[in-house]
């Protein structure tokens, strides 16, 4: 793939994109069964057990604080509540469509549905706030966060109503009120062991989009396409979620952060085979994944070089840099069509 090419359009993806996508069609029910295990691993139903693990290794999620079960949501008003919140975040995309302009939801990057450790699970987010964010440079609540994540991961600019939520509106609420019973009996006001995604120190030979090519070749390309795009069901529904593109997130997401997207792939990728990739293989295909061009950070208002300094000082990403004689943060077009809700 030419990294200076902009990303194919659907109908033209390359041949092993397309392979692999026929591939996931054509068998059927053992995908299916594939779907479900990887779900299993993800969810801790069978858990990833490495040569010469202990036992007492094997159990160190299950001393990290443990969010109640879906079968303890109550019944009536505040049960309802919740299992809307919960809808919302599982698929985003199609249940609070009217704030979303790509095909990604809440749960692809908070792992079973908000739960799982070291993927930036609600019940250790919502223990933390309100609080300070140096991103917009103020105390947010909740609502400012959830708020911030429509903004840039949900892509809202390039959604039907060309924005996030409006302040107070029923899917924040929804969304508050399911976090609030993941976090039931958690303590409030401190970090809580599980929140977050992992911070890898940098390595000796540092990240390189050219290695991270490879990687993600190997590892990444059967689920998210061998062109980024991600893979999508019969229906047009996404089933794997596009890594760059018109159809991602945009520059301003935190995912876009090589540091950011490295920790959460290091912890939690391949699905349902968390901690595969060694610490290396994690920041270069994380360099490689955001290496390539995606919407443009909404806050932009000038040049890209003067939102990269403005917004981006400091940070690890290619917001702003010129890599392969192109630079990196123009943006890609609004998207002509989405996938099925």
């Amino acid at each position: 793939m030419d990294d200076d090419a902009p990303p194919p359009a659907p109908q033209d993806r390359p041949a092993k994109g397309r392979f692999a996508r026929d591939v996931i069609y054509a068998v059927g029910g053992g995908f299916a069964l594939f779907a479900i295990a990887a779900y299993a691993f993800d969810a801790g139903w069978l858990r990833d057990r490495k040569a010469g693990e202990a036992d007492g290794d094997r159990n160190v999620h299950a001393a990290l604080f443990q969010p109640p079960p879906d079968s303890a949501i109550p019944d009536g008003p505040e049960g309802d509540a919740i299992r809307r919140g919960q809808a919302i975040f599982m698929n985003t995309s199609a249940n609070a469509s009217d704030f979303v302009g790509n095909n990604l939801s809440c749960s692809n990057c908070h792992l079973d549905g908000g739960r799982r450790a070291n993927s930036a699970p609600m019940w250790a987010a919502w223990t933390v706030y309100p609080k300070y964010r140096s991103k917009n440079k103020q105390i947010n609540t909740m609502e400012d966060r959830v708020k911030g994540c429509f903004t840039y991961s949900m892509n809202a600019q390039h959604s039907p109503t060309g924005g996030p939520p409006p302040a107070g509106h029923d899917v924040y609420k929804d969304l508050q009120i399911y976090m609030h019973w993941l976090a039931t009996g958690a303590p409030t006001g401190q970090d809580l062991e599980g929140a977050g995604y992992p911070e890898l120190e940098k390595t000796a030979a540092g990240y390189d989009p050219a290695r991270g090519r490879q990687v993600y070749a190997a590892n990444c390309a059967t689920c998210h396409g061998a062109d980024g795009q991600g893979q999508y069901d019969l229906n047009g529904r996404p089933v794997f979620p596009a890594l760059w593109g018109p159809r991602s997130y945009n520059w301003g997401a935190g995912m876009a952060r090589v540091n950011t997207a490295a920790g959460f792939i290091k912890a939690n990728m391949p699905l349902g085979q968390s901690d595969r990739l060694t610490d290396q293989q994690a920041w270069d295909v994380a360099a490689f994944i955001n290496s390539q061009e995606r919407p443009k950070d909404p806050r932009q208002t000038g040049t890209v070089q003067e939102t990269a300094q403005k917004n981006h000082g400091g940070e690890e990403t290619f917001y702003g840099r010129t890599y392969q004689g192109r630079l990196i943060g123009v943006g890609t077009p609004e998207p002509t069509t989405r996938a099925r809700p």
